[in-house]
């Protein structure tokens, strides 16, 4: 088994290392204070290949797998979560389904225009509710002539305060059956749909929304998956996206980890570094230890998903595991700048809020746990 990341990947990782030094770091103070995401973006991340990365060549995409993908997420994440954030769910779960199961309508006039960075897309599954939990869905689609008649609400919707259209998940019937699961592909504005954003504590440039639906009408067109639903899209989206926000908590803590270590390293108390005391490095070696693991575990579901055997419960357990870990060391780094940890000269307060918000985001921690125990019942 060969662990090494071949020259490509390390070429794609430098790639989007200066494109985000460029493009995104100069920005981040002022997007973070202002809660606005920069959507001139996307044109950008279009051009260096960036919105198809895990897509086939001859669909438009730049035909990477899903390590090289999960690189890109731990650098970009690194770098700025509120944009790492916006841009995956635009290029991931926003617009996987379409392409997986998408008619070639769908695909021509949705999918390729996401990837040429010309539309935005929200996936919109969360509930007031009852979450990302699929069984409680309660978004309603009903029949009418020439399309469908959509009611309900969503909610924590990422991009959806201006995205140009909307992959949003309802019920076509009352039984809890997988063909009961449809998402439609909504474009927006639409006069039954009502958006409202929300104000985060953590990654606050990623504008996140909820969404009220009052009889918003949808052509034939707009459903994916035809008769059968989208419940199998719908999974294997979560699946995929869950291994890849891992890779964003990584990116996290890897920059929470680095300016601590750097800081240790620098900072001078009774004429000795801190990290010289055994409190403090005993603490950045928990660290290096925590990254480590996670570094371990999302690269080996990336590759797991690439060999096509990453089913729900391993994704589940990468995700709680980085998720839960993430908060961990963004906490320990601030705990080793001591009171330069809460001061905005330093990011690592930021990182703190912003992996506050992946024991939520993607499935909650309770989530991935009722997803974990359901298989070792089976065992």
């Amino acid at each position: 088994m060969d662990f090494a990341f071949t020259p490509a990947q390390e070429q794609v990782r430098e790639t989007v290392i200066r494109f985000a030094q460029k493009h995104i770091a100069p920005r981040v103070r002022e997007i973070e204070e202002s809660e606005t995401f920069p959507v001139d973006l996307f044109p950008k991340f279009a051009d260096v290949g960036l919105m198809g990365i895990r897509y086939p060549e001859e669909d438009g995409g730049a035909g990477m797998d899903k390590v090289t993908d999960c690189i890109v997420r731990e650098e970009m994440s690194r770098v700025c979560q509120s944009i790492s954030a916006a841009w995956s769910a635009a290029t991931h779960i926003g617009i996987w389904p379409i392409w997986r199961g998408g008619t070639d309508y769908q695909r021509q006039r949705w999918f390729a225009a996401a990837l040429r960075g010309e539309a935005i897309a929200a996936f919109a599954l969360s509930e007031p509710d009852g979450g990302s939990d699929t069984r409680a869905l309660k978004t309603k689609a009903e029949k009418v002539a020439g399309g469908w008649k959509l009611n309900g609400a969503k909610l924590y919707i990422t991009n959806a305060p201006f995205a140009n259209f909307l992959l949003l998940a309802a019920r076509t019937k009352l039984e809890l059956t997988t063909d009961a699961i449809s998402l439609f592909i909504v474009d927006m504005p639409n006069p039954g749909i009502e958006i409202s954003k929300l104000d985060k504590e953590g990654i606050r440039a990623s504008e996140t929304g909820l969404v009220h639906i009052a009889d918003a009408f949808v052509p034939d067109e707009a459903l994916l998956g035809g008769k059968e639903g989208s419940y199998h899209l719908v999974m294997e989206a979560l699946a995929e996206n869950r291994v890849g926000v891992s890779a964003n908590c990584l990116g996290m803590a890897r920059n929470a980890y680095e300016v601590a270590l750097d800081y240790a390293k620098t900072r001078l108390v009774r004429g000795k570094p801190i990290i010289e005391h055994q409190a403090v490095a005993h603490r950045l070696a928990d660290m290096a230890t925590d990254v480590e693991t996670m570094r371990w575990m999302v690269y080996h579901g990336a590759w797991r998903v690439d060999q096509g055997t990453c089913d729900m419960a391993l994704a589940s357990k990468i995700k709680l595991h980085c998720s839960e870990t993430a908060v961990r060391v963004s906490e320990s780094a601030i705990r080793v700048l001591g009171g330069a940890g809460l001061m905005r000269e330093y990011p690592v307060g930021r990182i703190h809020r912003d992996a506050l918000v992946y024991l939520m985001g993607e499935g909650t921690s309770e989530i991935q746990r009722n997803i974990i125990s359901r298989t070792l019942k089976a065992v």
